[in-house]
């Protein structure tokens, strides 16, 4: 039973992977882009990482999955941040370089 919740969990959290890619490509622009791939992916892994907890019988490696997790999603937030702030500062007519 649990090997199959596990498969069920990380086959779900593939499947976000690739409606965010399939967002990144086909959206029109850099923030429809972003929302579609940051929002797919952080359920993805979040999917991905609880299939491998409940197979997981120790707690470090347990621990080590969900700090990669917290990891990622942090410099996720923050990479988001910066595109976006690039591309609005490229729109208004401020890039200096």
């Amino acid at each position: 039973m649990i090997d199959v919740l596990s498969i069920l969990l990380i086959a779900a959290g593939l499947v976000f992977f690739a409606a965010g890619t399939a967002g990144l490509l086909r959206f029109p622009d850099v923030y429809t882009r972003l929302h579609a791939l940051t929002k797919a992916d952080n359920l993805g892994l979040g999917l991905v990482v609880l299939g491998l907890l409940i197979r997981s019988d120790a707690l470090a490696p347990m621990f080590k999955l969900v700090l990669v997790w917290a990891l990622v999603l942090v410099a996720g937030a923050a990479a988001c941040h910066l595109v976006a702030q690039r591309a609005w500062t490229r729109l208004d007519g401020e890039d200096e370089s």
